[in-house]
């Protein structure tokens, strides 16, 4: 492992480096890496004062610091989500622009109350709808593994700046698979949330339905379960462990899917790490129990229908609710937002119904197993222009995300926790990511199977974090 937050924060608690020496390694990282394209918007003067005010803390208030687990950790907010306050979010569009900045959400406090320190925002496309990062606004952000690839959509910067080593962790955001596919693209570890896990305050709006959780891409598992355990829960306290009533002795029963049905098919190399991971996880003790594509679908059909119809249904009323000059936006978005108004009430509805029986289809799959381990991306990263946004042809632009990543809006649209790693690298030493998905708050159950994968080490980083050795 090439470093991540909790070494880095260890190091700054134990006084290697300061948190301002952390903040302008970071910011000379960010320079060096500026062709990559992974960062939107920089105030490197808000990241200094950040890191200087922790510093200071450190000297002052030694127990304070020291309650915070990512005290000095250099961070990067997502161009989409939050908000974060002086931060000033354009959801990668034109029709926004770059100036004031609102409050903290209740998420964003707790980043700043971990310990982190935020110094900009990172590349997305716009308003999200991509699984690429390559907003008409500009940069278009590159994989750091292979610049001629994606990093990934929409939390690509945030990916491309955490597996460049710009920074050791970044916020990220996940609609349609939107943390985990751009933590598959770049070697990543993505988890995305149960629904109602993250805080949505103060100003509760029942954003996309409900699809959509935010957390961060890492470059450990142990980062992802410290993020989410110091990050998570409402303001009744944090989300209790589930009761482990349904483990045999610690055995699990591992549902293994390696069929991405006809439409979709995913290549060879990515199968076979999922069943190399089945494998190693049987030889744990653990149960595999083989999955068919019959039992997935239908769900995964109306997955993507409700993807699509909440999205735009979400988008067409946010341009007339904020007045927005929509003959700016690309031309795909606005082709979004016209599918939003063109949806009847009716045809909404039973988007919904079917929402909602894709997570009742689910609850019966985990009846029969407590985890299903499934492919993530169906190929390698796609080239730089693989998802052109300057056309109006929606269901062209659905297709081609469901063919690259047929499995991602299960998650969202069921509202069950899904957690992507790598475990391995393909021929072109592109990382080679596999998928767990659990019932609704069981992020332990998904986070214990993760470390034992991780442990394989089966993936190395290719680039040190910014302030650690390499």
């Amino acid at each position: 492992m090439q470093g991540d937050a909790t070494e880095l924060a260890a190091a700054i608690r134990h006084g290697s480096l300061s948190a301002a020496e952390a903040m302008q390694i970071s910011l000379e990282a960010a320079a060096r890496h500026e062709p990559l394209g992974a960062i939107a918007y920089i105030d490197a003067a808000m990241g200094l004062a950040s890191a200087k005010a922790c510093d200071g803390e450190r000297l002052n208030a030694p127990d304070q610091f020291a309650a915070r687990p990512f005290a000095g950790v250099p961070t990067l907010a997502k161009d989409l989500g939050g908000p974060f306050a002086g931060l000033p979010v354009t959801a990668g569009s034109r029709l926004f622009e770059r100036k004031g900045g609102e409050a903290d959400s209740d998420l964003a406090s707790r980043f700043r109350d971990a310990g982190f320190c935020l110094f900009g925002l990172t590349t997305s496309p716009e308003f999200g709808l991509s699984l690429a990062s390559e907003p008409a606004i500009g940069p278009v952000c590159r994989n750091p593994l292979d610049p001629e690839r994606t990093a990934g959509g929409s939390s690509g910067g945030a990916a491309a700046a955490v597996a460049a080593g710009i920074v050791a962790i970044a916020h990220a955001t996940d609609a349609g698979g939107s943390i985990r596919v751009p933590a598959a693209c770049c070697g990543l570890v993505g988890l995305k949330p149960t629904r109602g896990a993250m805080p949505g305050g103060p100003s509760f709006g029942n954003h996309l339905a409900g699809i959509a959780s935010e957390l961060a891409v890492c470059r450990s598992v142990r980062d992802t379960a410290l993020i989410f355990d110091r990050l998570s829960g409402n303001s009744r306290g944090p989300v209790p462990d589930p009761s482990p009533v349904d483990i045999d002795n610690g055995r699990l029963r591992i549902g293994l899917l390696t069929d991405t049905g006809p439409a979709y098919p995913t290549e060879g190399s990515r199968l076979a790490a999922v069943e190399d991971a089945a494998r190693m996880l049987e030889s744990d003790g653990h149960i595999v129990v083989p999955l068919a594509w019959a039992d997935f679908e239908w769900s995964v059909a109306a997955s993507s229908r409700a993807f699509a119809d909440i999205v735009s249904v979400n988008l067409s009323a946010l341009i007339e609710a904020a007045a927005l000059e929509e003959s700016r936006a690309e031309p795909l978005t606005q082709a979004f937002a016209a599918r939003g108004r063109a949806l009847s009430a009716t045809m909404l509805w039973d988007t919904l119904n079917d929402a909602v029986l894709v997570s009742h289809r689910l609850w019966a799959l985990f009846d029969r197993v407590d985890c299903i381990l499934m492919p993530m991306l169906a190929s390698a990263p796609l080239a730089i222009g693989s998802f052109p946004s300057d056309h109006a042809d929606t269901d062209l632009h659905l297709e081609r995300m469901a063919a690259f990543a047929p499995l991602a809006c299960l998650a969202n649209i069921s509202g069950f926790p899904a957690l992507t790693l790598p475990f391995g690298q393909d021929q072109q030493a592109m990382p080679l990511p596999v998928q767990l998905m659990a019932p609704m708050s069981h992020e332990p159950r998904l986070l214990s199977l993760a470390v034992r994968l991780e442990a394989e080490g089966r993936w190395q980083h290719r680039f040190p974090v910014a302030g650690l050795p390499s």
